[in-house]
């Protein structure tokens, strides 16, 4: 029988929804309090959590990150008394199976449950050994014999050669890491193939965004709070670095927290102790640290902005990943392995892409690195009815790029066909074929425009392209 947990403060909903779950087969039981419902998942397993977003000691945002931390492999249903898309679709990335509005249909309730039990299932069977309680007892694929856990991508060129290299040494060790790259490199896809590799790997990974905290409140999500420490306090919150214990803290984009909040970092680091804000309580740390940045700390320390000492505490080992576009042809390993993956999640059956999507996808610079191809590829899967991907499904600055790229080789070619010795007509006919390539590409192809901007009409345009093949 299928196990639910209710927490709602409002108790005539909780005992209404009680009732009706149990003439339908399941065990349920109920919770008025976000704490107390965590105390009842750390002592009983339960299969799916239904809790209101708004609750007097918590809200639903804390309840879903602690309860996705601590128990992966229990369902969470967010309730709440009024729609918002923009919530909706936060709380569904923090790994929520739905979210619900009141009034509560019965029909719509019981529905949502049983889709999000069988999702649940699902993973469970991927999850061998699983306890219901997010301890798993199984050993994470591929790391008893030195192999990397499916999550993280591998590759054959050099540089992942190296880096898997690099992630193989530090992940048994408890060094604290340094994970240095440009935006979307991947860092915190490293973070959890080392946590996964590590003897920690049974024990929570959370991720933090130090980019996104204000001064105000880092002091709050690092260390957490009593509640009534200070105004607003209104439960007590259990911070970042105690969810953490026992694992893996990873915090992304560490060189954007303020300078008072590195000195109580650093405090905690050093004494591996951590006492929240309005408490005289220390509670002892064993915690992994790992960060990333993809500014140059040494820079920032030489201007004052990020205190020297913290640095070598976090510097044990230092690991720089490589911007996708000098990842050679693994660039094509990523793209095929985001296609099954946008495959499943858009249940479609895309096999693979053209030729020049191809030649595009090993030639665009990539500013954004992974993260942006892993966006193009979800993009262009949901666009494709084919079984390819064409060039007409990727964004326009990478179609737009594939073409003056066409143009360009099309253009060289044609220069490597002339002799050396160039009459008077060649030279002219030269600087003809530069002058509306130049402005095709100024106006993005716009021959109305191009036309105008040459002093011709449209029609000439059209045969000075087609003599020189920009057609």
């Amino acid at each position: 029988m299928k196990r639910i947990l209710i927490v709602d403060d409002e108790i005539n909903i909780g005992l209404l929804l009680s009732k009706f779950l149990t003439r339908n087969g399941f065990e349920v039981e109920t919770a008025t309090h976000g704490n107390a419902a965590l105390d009842m998942l750390a002592k009983e397993r339960f299969n799916l959590v239904l809790c209101d977003f708004r609750l007097e000691d918590t809200d639903g945002r804390e309840m879903l990150k602690k309860i996705k931390a601590a128990y992966p492999a229990t369902g969470v249903i967010i309730i709440t008394g009024y729609s918002d898309i923009k919530l909706a679709v936060e709380l569904i990335k923090m790994g929520a199976y739905d979210y619900i509005t009141k009034p509560l249909y019965p029909d719509e309730i019981l529905n949502t449950i049983n889709k999000a039990l069988e999702t649940q299932d699902a993973l469970s069977k991927s999850l061998p050994g699983d306890n219901g309680l997010g301890q798993s007892s199984r050993k994470e694929k591929g790391t008893a014999n030195g192999a990397f856990p499916e999550e993280f991508v591998t590759g054959d060129d050099s540089a992942s050669r190296e880096l898997q290299k690099q992630i193989e040494v530090i992940a048994p060790t408890s060094y604290s890491v340094i994970l240095t790259g440009e935006s979307g490199t991947g860092k915190e896809s490293v973070a959890k193939a080392i946590h996964l590799k590590s003897s920690r790997k049974d024990k929570p990974f959370i991720a933090m965004d130090c980019g996104s905290l204000t001064k105000e409140l880092a002091g709050s999500e690092f260390f957490g709070h009593e509640k009534g420490s200070f105004t607003g306090a209104l439960y007590t919150k259990i911070g970042h670095f105690e969810m953490a214990n026992g694992g893996t803290l990873f915090l992304d984009e560490v060189g954007n927290l303020s300078y008072d909040i590195q000195a109580a970092l650093l405090r905690t680091v050093q004494e591996r102790k951590v006492k929240r804000i309005g408490s005289t309580k220390e509670i002892d740390l064993d915690v992994r640290i790992i960060v990333a940045t993809n500014e140059n700390l040494a820079d920032a320390i030489a201007k004052g902005r990020f205190r020297e000492d913290l640095y070598h505490r976090f510097n044990e080992f230092s690991i720089h990943l490589p911007p996708l576009r000098k990842r050679g042809n693994d660039i094509l390993l990523f793209a095929d392995t985001f296609l099954k993956v946008a495959n499943k999640e858009l249940n479609r059956h895309v096999e693979g892409f053209s030729d020049d999507v191809i030649e595009c996808i090993l030639n665009y610079n990539w500013p954004g690195n992974i993260r942006e191809l892993k966006n193009v590829i979800r993009r262009a899967t949901l666009l494709t009815e084919t079984n390819k991907i064409q060039l007409k499904a990727l964004p326009l600055e990478l179609s737009t790029f594939a073409r003056i790229s066409a143009i360009e080789s099309a253009v060289d070619t044609i220069q490597k066909k002339e002799t050396t010795k160039k009459g008077l007509k060649d030279a002219a006919l030269e600087a003809e074929y530069e002058a509306i390539l130049r402005v095709l590409k100024e106006v993005n192809f716009n021959k109305t425009k191009a036309a105008k901007i040459l002093n011709i009409d449209r029609k000439t345009l059209y045969n000075k392209m087609k003599a020189i093949n920009l057609e």
